[in-house]
């Protein structure tokens, strides 16, 4: 069973009687779901997901009034749940993993992962706020929310960015894209510095997986499970999901092995030697990239160099603080 059903199960079963039996009407007024950090909440968990911070469990989200005054006892109440369920031992909390499950208070649960406002109240807070921590905070579940204080924050960040921020995000990984991938990954080879040339196509690859959400609108999650994401993604929406080729040749990619020996002879164009696998990969991806970035109207050229298109990029964005931002920027 998947962590996030066993979770519901766990509420609905055990948790949520003893609740309002403890609690009466103020057990009326608690929010309660699975929603955070976990491979469960994303629904990405696994037998291997398992061996570490995973088990039964569940959030109880709690105003700051109640919090307050009832807090505790709430956390008292929830401790006295069974140790296992349907053959489940009850999640054990390490001290890396901190405080995932039980008795949390609404703005600091969100705090974690967007800070004081909430939702951001301007487009540079919106801009750099982390994606994972985005995508940690509209996961999971909410099995129950009476009051719907703790839905109406997470249903504002679940709009995704405003546009003038996905913009100027797709700028910025466009432009890592181009300098590590297209430009710097040759450079290093020429130099028959191999690791560094390694290190250029870990940001090219960081940079693309964070640009095919981007342009899905799709927040990207933890580093662990962006390419898991992705594929999920395909799976589930058909129909809809951009850059599935761009997917299957970033993979490739990650695949294709050491190149050194393509570099021995100059070729017409010293960055984008064909002779390269990984340079040719690295073209695909970026022309798939382009093309796409002209569907969505955010270029009009046809140049496979992903540099070239940043002025059309940067041109689409009308808060004029974002358009002043470095192009890196976000």
């Amino acid at each position: 069973m998947k962590g996030l059903e066993l979770s519901r199960q766990y509420y609905e079963t055990l948790g949520k009687p003893l609740l309002e039996e403890r609690f009466g009407a103020a057990a009326a007024r608690f929010a309660v779901g699975l929603v955070g950090e976990g491979s469960e909440c994303f629904g990405y968990d696994d037998a291997i997901s398992a061996d570490h911070d995973y088990g039964a469990g569940f959030c109880i989200w709690l105003t700051r009034e109640d919090y307050e005054a009832i807090g505790e006892q709430v956390q008292q109440a929830y401790d006295t749940l069974p140790g296992t369920f349907l053959g489940v031992p009850a999640r054990k909390e390490t001290a890396m993993a901190g405080k995932r499950v039980g008795v949390l208070e609404i703005q600091s649960f969100y705090a974690r992962f967007v800070g004081r406002y909430q939702p951001p109240q301007t487009m540079l807070e919106w801009l750099y706020l982390r994606e994972d921590k985005l995508a940690s905070a509209v996961n999971g579940a909410v099995f129950a929310d009476p009051l719907g204080e703790f839905s109406r924050i997470r249903s504002q960040l679940a709009r995704y960015y405003p546009e003038d921020v996905r913009i100027k995000k797709i700028a910025a990984r466009c432009a890592v894209m181009a300098q590590a991938g297209q430009y710097n990954y040759a450079r290093c080879m020429r130099r028959g510095d191999v690791v560094a040339a390694e290190l250029a196509l870990h940001e090219f690859l960081k940079a693309a997986l964070s640009l095919v959400y981007l342009l899905n609108r799709t927040y990207c999650p933890y580093y662990k499970w962006q390419f898991y994401g992705l594929k999920r993604m395909m799976e589930e929406n058909t129909g809809s999901f951009v850059l599935s080729g761009a997917v299957h040749q970033l993979e490739q990619l990650v695949e294709t092995g050491q190149q050194r020996d393509a570099w021995g002879q100059p070729g017409e164009n010293p960055y984008v030697n064909l002779r390269d696998k990984k340079v040719a990969i690295v073209e695909r991806i970026c022309a798939m990239a382009a093309a796409e970035l002209r569907n969505q109207g955010l270029t009009g050229r046809d140049a496979p160099f992903l540099q070239a298109h940043l002025g059309d990029i940067m041109g689409c964005i009308r808060d004029p603080e974002l358009r002043r931002c470095h192009v890196l920027e976000g």
